[in-house]
């Protein structure tokens, strides 16, 4: 069970690199807003959606939480502007490393202090040195294509008057 949860979440990850590689595109054109807005929209659509067919009945509601718990939903507007505009700027790569090294960074702070009501587990050397390695591979990729001058080049869509 826990080698598929990690599958699981490396499937995320790359739906996640995707999202942020067409989210950017589509805000160079369009506007970071516009973009985060179409995206919590039709999130929110298909969301109601499995709640309607799939969600099982809960005792608890989300009225019944404490009102701390409910702030997690806001946490995915800024990652959304932020990868927006990032992407733009710094490509796909470089953005999407630099938001995994944050959240590995953070993630091993509320780990460590237990933060937020989850379970604690202690910071070791083999934690510090995965940020470093971490750390040290943003840096390789970011130097590497700030190196690079080829121009974007544009796949999957044919040359049109809108591109």
């Amino acid at each position: 069970m826990t080698l598929l949860m990690i599958l699981l979440a490396v499937i995320g990850g790359f739906t996640l690199s995707i999202q942020a590689a067409i989210n950017g595109r589509l805000g160079s054109k369009v506007g970071v807003f516009r973009t985060a807005f179409l995206t919590f929209s039709i999130g929110a659509l298909v969301t109601a959606l499995l709640i309607l067919y799939f969600e099982p009945k809960q005792a608890i509601t989300l009225l019944d939480v404490p009102k701390w718990q409910l702030l997690g939903a806001f946490c995915g507007v800024p990652y959304i502007v932020i990868m927006v505009l990032a992407i733009q700027k710094i490509g796909s790569a470089v953005a999407t490393v630099a938001v995994i090294f944050g959240q590995l960074t953070m993630s091993m702070l509320i780990d460590n202090f237990g933060w937020l009501g989850n379970a604690a587990i202690e910071f070791s050397f083999s934690r510090l040195g995965a940020i470093i390695c971490l750390g040290i591979a943003l840096a390789f990729i970011y130097s590497s294509s700030r190196n690079t001058t080829a121009p974007v080049r544009k796949t999957l869509t044919t040359k049109t008057a809108r591109d």
